[in-house]
């Protein structure tokens, strides 16, 4: 699938590490490093555009090494792209630690996934059918 693409960043455009990664890497794309204090949030830049199909989004994830080792995450993980929004791609990052975190351009911050989705049509009914589970929810398998 190809998708149109501005990237006004020096960071070479996202890829995939491996023939079966689902994401790419999204890299910071800021004037000077700044450090992300103990639960301080901010929007990172990425210096990238693009231009979705109808019927697709980007989610914005988490790179798992970064959350880990470091404790930093995309605060609203998974962070979605609508199909019209023709805005640049910025990250959410929020630290988590006890530690200063220092974010410098060329970083990889996130990784983006581009998944396919449909919309509906509801139709109102007066009861659904039935299922084993019912009405079970959280928990409802126990623990172990």
């Amino acid at each position: 699938m190809k998708i149109n693409i501005i990237n006004k960043s020096n960071n070479e455009l996202p890829d995939y590490a491996t023939i079966a990664s689902a994401g790419m890497d999204l890299r910071a794309f800021i004037e000077h490093p700044f450090i992300l204090q103990p639960m301080e949030r901010k929007l990172i830049a990425t210096g990238l555009f693009i231009e979705l199909p109808i019927g697709y989004e980007a989610q914005i994830r988490s790179r798992s090494g970064m959350a880990f080792k470091n404790g930093v995450t995309v605060l609203n993980s998974p962070g979605t792209i609508d199909a019209d929004y023709r805005g640049e791609i910025k990250v959410l990052l929020i630290n988590f630690s006890k530690n200063d975190f220092t974010v410098h351009t060329g970083e990889r911050i996130a990784q983006m996934v581009i998944a396919k989705h449909e919309r509906v049509e509801w139709e109102i009914v007066k009861e659904l059918n039935e299922t084993a589970r019912a009405d079970g929810g959280f928990g409802h398998t126990g623990v172990q």
